[in-house]
């Protein structure tokens, strides 16, 4: 066993939705073995109030919850990331910055709730299944042995959690 926190960067386009909720799942179910952050490489500027909603009901703190580039994370005296993961289709697809230790990178496409329309129920619903996809995935991230794992199995183990359920 070690001490060893593993710090895991969630990038999405805005960082107003999936990318947030990311980092709170994390930042709960990681039980202190994980730093959990989120950024995004144009960011809103703000949560968006759905998520905010969503993780307020669910026991979470949203205080002091912000939309954040990408760049601040990149920057000289940014904490050192191992893991970055981007939960939707556009970031992945987006040339990232060279990260400081080149930490290994992989893709959960999550469908973007913010993206929905509709009515405020079916756009609840929306943020709703966007939690509970991320939840699922995270869940499994914290239960593998990732300070026994080499890159290439944890990139590959990552990668095949998001093509279906754990």
């Amino acid at each position: 066993m070690t001490d060893r926190i593993y710090n895991v960067l969630f990038l999405c386009r805005g960082n107003s939705a999936r990318s947030i909720l990311a980092e709170q799942l994390l930042e709960r179910l990681g039980g202190g073995r994980f730093g959990a952050y989120s950024a995004g490489s144009q960011p809103t500027g703000r949560v968006h109030p759905m998520a905010v909603a969503l993780l307020g009901r669910k026991g979470y703190a949203t205080n002091d919850l912000r939309s954040k580039s990408w760049s601040e994370y990149a920057a000289p005296g940014a904490p050192a990331m191992d893991l970055v993961i981007t939960v939707c289709d556009a970031a992945g697809a987006e040339t990232c910055p060279i990260w400081p230790a080149h930490p290994l990178s992989v893709h959960w496409g999550i469908p973007d709730p913010a993206a929905v329309d509709g009515n405020e129920q079916s756009r609840e619903a929306a943020f709703l299944s966007a939690f509970e996809n991320l939840h699922q995935r995270i869940t499994y991230l914290v239960s593998l042995p990732v300070e026994s794992m080499d890159r290439r199995t944890l990139a590959r183990t990552l990668t095949a959690v998001s093509s279906g359920p754990a």
